[in-house]
């Protein structure tokens, strides 16, 4: 789901009541505007005399506008300012944005270590969240619509965003600055879970990666250990320690691979390895289509066994 004219948190409702005031808003006075313009032009001349009065012209080309724009001016200023307003006891989380996917990291928040992942930001409704955003690379666009504005990700500097899920759900965020090649295909999914679950989420986000339980799946790991896949990417709990690419610790438990292109099971992950350029030309990510089909479906199942 992905609507600006869908609110699922107060600050988006802010905005969208916003979006709503300031367009009816405009169109009242377009309609108006255009009315007198035509009933300038076709009425009789003694009857359209009034127009060019100097009432009419104090009145509405003066007064009007000086008193409309002096109310929806700080309206909007105080619409914007309060989204962006911290609360206490806000959930941290950290977002970089690379070309062409999202680096997501919850810090230590109390008792609980920091947690790794990617493309996927997975939220407690009823509390509120202050993302901090930055970019590893080129300018980025941080936009969930459904929960708020959009908020530049600039390399060097770091930005803030917060806002508050208020109902359960999946949520699509993108990019909305132009990133690059594949751009458009920079996605990602928010996850509004209740508190319980989200709970339950982070604690197995907290756990090494699972050991293979069958020997298809060892190959699989032994394969991502020889193909050096740990140069790049992370699997805790193995000697895999990459910074380069994604966190791949519980890849097997996000809903999409690709920054949110394609649904993820092991056909659509072994479509990724082999065909990356293809698929996404441009990514960092080099295609693996030397594989053999048994090594390939050994390594893909062993990258979805990673819950």
């Amino acid at each position: 789901m992905q609507s600006a004219l869908d609110p699922a948190g107060g600050d988006a409702s802010r905005i969208y009541w916003l979006t709503i005031i300031m367009t009816v808003g405009g169109t009242l006075i377009f309609l108006v505007v255009t009315t007198l313009l035509l009933y300038a032009i076709f009425a009789p001349h003694d009857r359209r005399r009034w127009l060019g009065g100097r009432q009419t012209i104090l009145y509405g080309g003066l007064v009007f506008p000086i008193v409309t724009l002096s109310a929806l001016l700080p309206y909007g200023l105080v619409v914007m300012r309060d989204t962006d307003v911290p609360q206490a006891g806000a959930l941290p989380i950290e977002v970089v944005g690379e070309q062409y996917w999202w680096r997501v990291r919850y810090p230590a928040d109390g008792e609980q270590p920091e947690v790794s992942t990617a493309n996927e930001i997975v939220v407690p409704i009823g509390r509120s969240i202050a993302v901090s955003v930055a970019s590893a690379d080129v300018i980025h666009s941080f936009w969930i619509p459904n929960f708020g504005g959009k908020i530049d990700m600039i390399p060097g500097r770091i930005n803030r965003l917060n806002f508050t899920a208020e109902r359960p759900g999946v949520y699509r965020g993108v990019c909305a600055e132009f990133c690059g090649d594949q751009h458009a295909r920079m996605a990602f999914d928010v996850i509004a879970l209740e508190p319980a679950a989200f709970d339950a989420w982070r604690a197995e986000q907290e756990k090494l990666a699972r050991e293979p339980e069958f020997p298809l799946l060892a190959r699989g790991r032994d394969l991502f250990r020889a193909g050096g896949c740990g140069s790049c990417h992370t699997v805790r709990g193995t000697g895999a320690n990459g910074q380069f690419g994604p966190d791949l610790t519980h890849v097997g438990s996000r809903r999409t691979i690709g920054a949110g292109q394609f649904p993820n099971n092991v056909g659509t992950l072994a479509g990724w390895i082999a065909n990356t350029q293809h698929i996404k030309p441009g990514a960092r990510m080099p295609s693996y289509g030397s594989l053999s089909g048994e090594d390939l479906r050994a390594l893909a199942g062993y990258m979805e066994s990673l819950k």
